[in-house]
C-alpha cells in the first residue's frame, strides 16, 4: 500500500512543478489521428473525447473525407487517455502525448449485426505509449467477451436454488477476476518503463500490488519526476483513500437524493430510525437481475418488521431503466443516478454491480457486499439487536 507521508511529499512535488510548467507557457505537442472507416454513418462524426472522474468532454469533432479516411492534427495540452469515437458505433482508448494514432474501424455495418459483442479495434504502428494501451484494450475486451459468457451461465443455472447458485456465481466470478487481475499485473511488469503505465495504477489492487505500483511510480519518476498525469492520479488515490474511510464498516452513509419514477426524491436519510438495504444495480447487468429474486424473498420475509429497501439504479438512460422496473415488479422505492453513476460510485467506493448495503437506525454502514442467503442473515442479525 502507498505510504502516506510519501505520497504528500510526492504531491507537493508535482503540485509545484505543474504550477511551475504553466506559469512558463509550455508548448503543447501535436499529434496526428488517423485511420479510415470502411462503411460510413454520415448522420455523425469522428470525435476524440476525454474524460476526467465523471466529466467528458468532446475536445475535437471532424469528418472523414471522400476515401473514408480521415487525419486530425490534435493538440495535446493534457497528456492521458482520450477515447477516439467513430460515429457513435465504435471506439478506441489511446495515450496522447508524442505519438501519431492510426485505427482502421469498420463502422456501421457492424451496428447492422444484431450482437452485443464490439469489435476489437487496435493501433497500428504504435509507439511504446500506446503499444501498452493496445494490450490493455485487448485485457478489457477479452473480459467483457468473458462476461457476456457468465451472463449466458446465469441464465442457464437460475433455476437452481439459492445456495448452489451462489456457489456457481461466486466460482466464475471469483476465477475471471483473478485471471483478469493476473493479467494486469503481467502489463505493469513488463510495461512499467513508459509514462502511459501512469493507467495501470488505476487498475492495479493497491493492497496486493504495492510493488508494482511503486516500481511504476518510480520508473515514471526516472523519466520526468515532475510528470503531471502521475499528479492527478496520486490526488485521486489519496481522494479514494478518503472516500474508503467514509463508507467503511461503522461509518455514517454517505448522502444522496435522486429520482423516481414518479419525481419523488430518495436517499439515506428518508429512512433514518429504519433499517435500510441499498441495492446498487442497473438493468444491463445480469448477476443484478439475477440477485433480485434474493431482494424479492428477503423484503416479504422482513416487511412487516419495518426493514426499508432502496435500489438505486446506475443505468445511462430512462428506457432501459424503466423497462426493467416493469419487467421485475419490485414493489420498494426506485431511484435512477446522474451520470450513470460515476460520482455515486466514487463516493460509496464500488466499481462492480449488484452492490448491496445494509444500513442500521442510526444511519450507519454495517454490511457490504451482501448476496444470496447472507442477504437475509444481515438482516436478522440487526433485527436481534
Amino acid at each position: 500500500m502507498l505510504n502516506n507521508i510519501r505520497v504528500g511529499s510526492r504531491l507537493m512535488l508535482l503540485s509545484a512543478s505543474l504550477l511551475l510548467s504553466l506559469a512558463t507557457g509550455a508548448q503543447n505537442k501535436k499529434i496526428v489521428v488517423s485511420g479510415s472507416v470502411k462503411f460510413d454513418y454520415p448522420d455523425a462524426k469522428m470525435q476524440i473525447i476525454k474524460q476526467d472522474g465523471a466529466v467528458k468532454s468532446v475536445v475535437a469533432e471532424f469528418d472523414i473525407d471522400s476515401n473514408n479516411n480521415f487525419r486530425y492534427e490534435m493538440e495535446v495540452k493534457e497528456a492521458g487517455v482520450y477515447t477516439l469515437d467513430c460515429k457513435k458505433w465504435e471506439s478506441i482508448r489511446f495515450w496522447a502525448e508524442d505519438e501519431n494514432v492510426h485505427v482502421r474501424f469498420r463502422g456501421v455495418d457492424t451496428a447492422k449485426i444484431k450482437i452485443k459483442n464490439p469489435a476489437y479495434y487496435m493501433i497500428e504502428k504504435s509507439g511504446p505509449k500506446n503499444e501498452l494501451m493496445n494490450q490493455i484494450n485487448f485485457e478489457q475486451h477479452r473480459n467483457y467477451q468473458s462476461m457476456i459468457a457468465l451472463n449466458q451461465m446465469l441464465y442457464r443455472v437460475k433455476y437452481l436454488d439459492d445456495s448452489s447458485q451462489k456457489v456457481a456465481t461466486d466460482a466464475v466470478f471469483g476465477f475471471l477476476n483473478d485471471d483478469y487481475s493476473s493479467r494486469i499485473a503481467h502489463l505493469a511488469d513488463v510495461y512499467h518503463d513508459r509514462t502511459s503505465a501512469v493507467v495501470l495504477l488505476n487498475m492495479l489492487n493497491e493492497e496486493k500490488e504495492s510493488a508494482r505500483i511503486e516500481k511504476i511510480i518510480a520508473s515514471i519518476n526516472k523519466i520526468d519526476p515532475q510528470y503531471p498525469p502521475l499528479l492527478k492520479v496520486l490526488e485521486r488515490q489519496k481522494a479514494d483513500k478518503e472516500n474508503r474511510e467514509r463508507v467503511k464498516i461503522g461509518a455514517v452513509a454517505p448522502e444522496f437524493s435522486f429520482p423516481s419514477p414518479d419525481g419523488k426524491m430518495f436517499g439515506p436519510k428518508n429512512f433514518r430510525g429504519k433499517l435500510l438495504l441499498i441495492d446498487f444495480w442497473a438493468s444491463w447487468c445480469g448477476p443484478c437481475r439475477a440477485e433480485i429474486p434474493n431482494l424479492l424473498d428477503a423484503y416479504e420475509k422482513f416487511k412487516a418488521q419495518g426493514v426499508e429497501f432502496l435500489s438505486v439504479s446506475i443505468d445511462k438512460g430512462t428506457k432501459e431503466w424503466l423497462k426493467a422496473l416493469e419487467d421485475e415488479n419490485m414493489p420498494w422505492p426506485q431511484v435512477l443516478a446522474p451520470n450513470s453513476g460515476n460520482e455515486l460510485m466514487q463516493q460509496y467506493q464500488f466499481s462492480g454491480i449488484p452492490f448491496i448495503i445494509l444500513i442500521d437506525r442510526d444511519g450507519k454502514i454495517v454490511a457490504k457486499n451482501l448476496r444470496g442467503e447472507a442477504l437475509a442473515k444481515a438482516i436478522e442479525n440487526q433485527l436481534k439487536k
